[in-house]
Parts: C-alpha cells; sequence; structure tokens
C-alpha cells in the first residue's frame, strides 16, 4: 500500500509539474504575443531647430523604441508646409511656435499644447552691417521670429520687416546683402555664422520659457494617448541625458540636419527641462502680442489650449 501511495504521489507530481511548465509556457508566448500588439505609433513634425534635440536623441538612441513607441519624426524647413502637413491630418502634432499656434487656434483648428520646448535664436548680419539707417529684417510674419523681433531687435534698431517662410533662402539673402538682418533657430544660425555671418543677438530665455511647443491634434489626443504618454517619457530621459552631457545634443542636431561638423561649439543651447507646460501668464503675454500685432480679439482660455495631463506628476 506505501509503494502504490508513493508511486500515485510521484504521478501527481510529476503532472502538475508538466502543467505548470505548460501554463509557463504558455503564459510567456502570450505575454510575448502581448508585447507585440503593445506597440504604438505617433506621427510628428519636427523644425531644423535644438528644440528637436531630446526628440532625435531618444529615437537615436532607442529609447523611444525601449518603450514601444513606433515614432515617425520629419523635418521641415518650411513651417507653412509643416502647418499643412497637420492640418491634412499627415501628422498626430507638430514643433509649433507659440504665435502660429495661437492663429491657428483663433482660425479655428483645434490643437492643445502637450509641452513647452527649449529654443534658441539668432538675428545674423553680414561683415557690412552698420548700426545706423534702415535695415531689411528676415523673418516670418505669423511667428515666433516677428514676436522676438519686435522684443528684442526692433526697439534698438529702424527696421523694415520683410517676410521669408524658407529658412535657407533666408539664409542666402543675409548672405548676398540682401537683408542687413535675418533671424534664424539654432543650430542654423551657427551655421551662418561658420559661413561668415555674426550674431547680433541670441536668444535663449524669454520669461523663463520660449514661445515654442509641441500640440498634438485633439484626434491624436483622444484616440494616441499612450503613444504621447511614451513620447513624453522618451522625451524625458533624453533631457536627463543631455543635461549630463550637452555634446550629445550638439552631435545629434549636426547628423540629422546634415550641418557643418565645425559648428558643434558654436551652438548656443538652451536650458533643456524635462516635459512642463507654458504657465498661463506667459501665453497671455503671447496672447496680448498677437491681439494687438494683428489687430484681432482671439477670446482664448488657457485650460482650452492646455492638455495638463501629460506633464502632470
Amino acid at each position: 500500500m506505501k509503494y502504490m501511495r508513493f508511486t500515485s504521489f510521484i504521478i501527481l507530481l510529476l503532472f502538475f509539474i508538466t502543467a505548470c511548465s505548460s501554463e509557463t509556457s504558455n503564459n510567456n508566448q502570450q505575454s510575448d504575443k502581448i508585447e507585440k500588439e503593445e506597440t504604438v505609433s505617433l506621427s510628428i513634425g519636427l523644425m531644423p531647430a535644438v528644440d528637436a534635440a531630446p526628440i532625435l536623441l531618444a529615437e537615436k538612441e532607442g529609447y523611444f523604441d525601449d518603450l514601444n513607441l513606433d515614432l515617425d519624426a520629419k523635418i521641415y524647413t518650411n513651417a507653412n508646409n509643416r502647418q499643412s502637413a497637420i492640418q491634412a491630418n499627415e501628422l498626430d502634432g507638430t514643433m509649433t511656435d507659440l504665435i502660429a499656434y495661437i492663429n491657428n487656434k483663433h482660425n479655428g483648428f483645434d490643437t492643445k499644447i502637450v509641452t513647452s520646448t527649449d529654443g534658441s535664436f539668432a538675428f545674423l548680419v553680414g561683415d557690412n552691417f552698420e548700426q545706423k539707417g534702415r535695415k531689411k529684417l528676415g523673418i516670418m510674419e505669423v511667428s515666433v521670429s516677428n514676436y522676438l523681433a519686435d522684443h528684442y531687435v526692433a526697439k534698438d534698431y529702424n527696421i523694415e520687416k520683410v517676410y521669408i517662410p524658407e529658412i535657407p533662402t533666408r539664409l542666402e539673402m543675409v548672405q548676398t546683402e540682401q537683408l542687413d538682418i535675418g533671424f534664424f533657430p539654432e543650430p542654423i544660425a551657427s551655421n551662418g555664422e561658420v559661413a561668415g555671418l555674426t550674431k547680433l543677438i541670441s536668444i535663449t530665455d524669454d520669461d523663463g520659457y520660449m514661445p515654442e511647443a509641441m500640440v498634438f491634434t485633439t484626434k491624436a489626443l483622444n484616440e494616441k494617448r499612450e503613444a504621447i504618454q511614451r513620447f513624453i517619457k522618451g522625451y524625458n530621459q533624453a533631457v536627463n541625458a543631455i543635461n549630463s552631457d550637452d555634446t550629445l545634443a550638439r552631435e545629434v542636431l549636426i547628423e540629422a540636419i546634415d550641418l557643418k561638423p565645425e559648428i558643434q561649439d558654436l551652438i548656443t543651447l538652451p536650458t533643456y527641462h524635462q516635459a512642463r507646460i507654458p504657465s498661463e501668464e506667459y501665453m497671455n503675454k503671447i496672447i496680448t502680442w498677437v491681439e494687438e500685432a494683428q489687430k484681432i480679439q482671439t477670446n482664448l482660455k488657457y485650460d482650452e489650449m492646455i492638455a495638463k495631463e501629460y506633464t502632470e506628476s
């Protein structure tokens, strides 16, 4: 009897082990399947600017891949083309400036700000630039360039604004002296410096922020919440890496935008912050400028412009 009981025990034990092994195998297969199914996608537009460095670095180092985020990031040299792409639903979100954002929101194109971005800009001049006299200033009309021109250039110079949306064209016109002053984001500004131009004014801070942001469409906010959350997580990882070694930002910008390697140490980088939303006070400052400059009344409310949940801890 003892032998039979022992044999029965062994048989039951073997059955239990086999069942557990089978369940573990099934769970592992199911886990692998879930992991593959959980990959989410996001398409965004970027500008050739230092704001993009955390995104470009996260893409290069595989931070987004590790988060199972399939990110399609396209760089635009013309802000009008970038805006057309998001309005045509070719993009889920885009890097933009707050002046353009407010105008688009006022005109009925509904997006929300998910995070501020950290920019750096410069006004470039040629060798023959003189302080006196009327100066032709190359900028984009409804954009950060016009806002910063009023705050940092117009008060010191007699300027005539010339609206040129294409950044390479604007740079060439300063080089050929068709423009006296031109507005450029970094690192394009440093590329111009290597080509013989001079940074007349550099700007990396405007009351604690820069008038730049990542915005996402209502459709993306409704349907791709998880993808946007992973995007913010990867973005923050890259910010931490850059703040430990800003060479990472310099190198990835030169590589992604295909710029001259010798500009690396000339690039004026901003202080990179973890994803954050602009304050209500700062947004009101931008809105006031837009309304006065364009003689419009926007009636925009702060909470209608901001998606707070992605940066709330």
